[in-house]
């Protein structure tokens, strides 16, 4: 009874973190995708994309600091002086912490506003919570590198 006792409790510390280890690989790829899809989902300008992303709470802080609400949000993606015309993320890394991840990396994002170009390189931190079977991003900060 001790060996079978032993032999279930060495495979269950043998099996039960490579679960672990898979399932956070998968959220880390899931992250990633949606990391993606939010941009390509700005630079088309969906609103209703990006809504689903976002939870109710959401904060936003842009690289001039100012602080904006899930609404205000969406409601500068609307704008149509802004046009992304490329946004990219590179070198991202999730964090995961039970329910909830960071996600942190750089972006490259071109454009124009008001008819003049712009290009932005800067670094991201995301802060995603998985809530009702789904992970949503609850803040987002940017900042811009200089250089």
């Amino acid at each position: 009874m001790k060996t079978a006792g032993a032999l279930l409790t060495l495979l269950l510390i043998t099996v039960i973190p490579g679960m672990a280890g898979n399932e956070a690989d998968a959220d880390r790829g899931k992250l990633i995708a949606l990391e993606n899809a939010w941009n390509q989902a700005q630079m088309t300008k969906d609103v209703s994309g990006v809504e689903q992303l976002l939870a109710p709470m959401f904060i936003y802080t842009d690289y001039d600091g100012v602080v904006q609400d899930k609404k205000q949000f969406l409601d500068d993606l609307k704008d149509p002086a802004y046009r992304a015309t490329s946004m990219i993320n590179a070198d991202a890394q999730v964090f995961p912490y039970h329910n909830a991840a960071v996600v942190v990396g750089t972006y490259h994002t071109k454009g124009t506003y008001k008819g003049k170009a712009f290009e932005h390189r800067g670094r991201f931190t995301d802060t995603w919570m998985y809530q009702d079977g789904k992970w949503v991003c609850v803040a987002s900060h940017i900042s811009l590198i200089k250089g």
